[in-house]
């Protein structure tokens, strides 16, 4: 893959109160704009101080978003991208103090459209897991009152993804917030996202793989953040291999595929600061691959965060476009 484009910090967005962020899971709106939501944001171009708020939305042009995308709007006040979750950070909620909330992947189903985010205290420490929903296209967000425990199915039901097939089913692929575990695979009636009761694992039982049964690893490793989407009558999973230090995508041809035996490819390569090649794939501290609506497999789009946990810039998210496996 190549970078096409800083999507984020100096002279990007600068104008909605965003130096520093990262993440940027995307979906499409109801109303057809995208929709990018952010983790961590500050004012600054870097990491700390002024203007501490996740998650933040911003709107971009479907027009652009092959070409680089183009920003055209913030939930907020005026142009500035505020907090979409009404909580303070550093405080005590539910008798747990919470750090941050932190966005995983958002979805659009029919007129709405439902986040998925993770309550923390610190990096890697969830307390619980909780769903939002928006019933203006992202403007405004309120909680379903839909939770799931920080140590639900063994601590891997914490960073997710989730994705509607022409089945009435969303399909969702999850592992930990620690960068240490493997991938679980779940299924839910889209009309009963919300419901935890609905939801139902993929495991192996009695010699066979099976919805209902107590949810399986599916995929072993050591992830990070995950964006699965239908592409070209395609299942593209796309996942930061922490374990390997890389950015890989799968091609399945349905969600419950072998893993292990679907194609697979590396899109970014991690690398150190002084060996960063950004039109050769060559990335230093990358994580959070996200697809961008309108990819195709020929032109696979996705945004990539990069944080240098020394200097705390850069701490951005950028574009980047290639090829998906065959």
């Amino acid at each position: 893959m190549h970078k096409v484009k800083d999507l984020t910090g100096p002279g990007r967005t600068d104008r909605f109160g965003i130096g520093g962020t990262d993440l940027g899971t995307m979906t499409t709106a109801p109303d057809g704009r995208l929709v990018a939501v952010f983790g961590d944001t500050f004012e600054r171009a870097t990491v700390g101080g002024p203007g501490w708020r996740s998650p933040v939305v911003l709107f971009g042009d479907p027009a652009s978003a092959r070409r680089g995308i183009e920003w055209t709007g913030a939930a907020g006040p005026g142009s500035y991208a505020a907090q979409v979750l009404p909580y303070e950070h550093n405080s005590i909620i539910n008798g747990r103090r919470v750090s941050t909330v932190i966005p995983t992947d958002v979805i659009a189903l029919g007129g709405e459209m439902y986040l998925h985010a993770m309550v923390c205290e610190g990096i890697g420490n969830v307390h619980w897991t909780e769903v939002h929903r928006s019933t203006d296209n992202g403007e405004t967000w309120q909680h379903t009152g839909t939770t799931w425990p920080g140590d639900h199915h063994g601590g891997l039901f914490q960073m997710l993804t989730w994705a509607q097939g022409d089945d009435g089913y969303v399909y969702a692929f999850s592992t930990g917030f620690q960068r240490d575990k493997g991938l679980l695979l779940h299924r839910v009636p889209a009309d009963r996202l919300t419901d935890p009761r609905a939801w139902q694992g993929w495991g192996f039982r009695g010699g066979a793989w099976a919805w209902g049964n107590p949810p399986t690893v599916a995929l072993t490793g050591a992830y990070g953040e995950l964006s699965l989407r239908p592409v070209g009558g395609r299942w593209l999973l796309v996942l930061f291999d922490a374990g390997n230090y890389r950015i890989d995508v799968l091609n399945l041809d349905v969600p419950t595929a072998n893993l292990y035996a679907a194609p697979r490819a590396t899109a970014l390569h991690g690398t150190s600061w002084d060996a960063e090649d950004h039109a050769a794939g060559r990335v230093a501290q990358l994580y959070g691959p996200y697809v961008v609506p309108g990819s195709t497999l020929e032109d696979l789009h996705l945004a990539v965060s990069q944080w240098n946990t020394t200097t705390n810039w850069p701490y951005r998210v950028m574009q980047f476009a290639g090829r998906a496996p065959r």
